[in-house]
C-alpha cells in the first residue's frame, strides 16, 4: 500500500482535534498541544516530502479552525494555537 499526503497527515491533525475538543472541555493542553505539534513536525521533516506534508498540516489546521463554531472559543483557540506553533517551526 502507497502512503499518500493525506493518510500521513490526518492521524496528526486527528491528534490535535482531540486536544481541541478537550481544551473546549475545559482542560488544559497547551502543553500536549505544543508536544503533539513539535512531534509531528519533527516526524514529518523525516520523509523525502517533508514540505508537501507540513505545508498540508498547516493547510489542515487552518481549514479545520476556519470551520470551527464561532461559540466553541477554546476548541478554536487551541487550532489556531497549533497552526501558528506549526508555522513557527516549519522548514523550507
Amino acid at each position: 500500500m502507497r502512503a499518500t499526503v493525506v493518510s500521513l497527515v490526518t492521524p496528526h491533525l486527528l491528534r490535535v482535534v482531540d486536544l481541541a475538543n478537550e481544551a473546549q472541555k475545559g482542560v488544559k493542553v497547551d502543553w500536549h498541544l505544543r508536544d503533539a505539534v513539535t512531534t509531528s513536525m519533527a516526524e514529518m521533516a523525516d520523509q523525502f516530502n517533508a514540505s508537501a506534508l507540513m505545508t498540508a498540516y498547516i493547510d489542515g489546521l487552518e481549514s479545520v479552525a476556519s470551520q470551527a463554531p464561532a461559540a466553541r472559543t477554546d476548541y478554536l483557540r487551541a487550532l489556531q494555537s497549533a497552526a501558528e506553533a506549526a508555522r513557527s517551526l516549519r522548514r523550507d
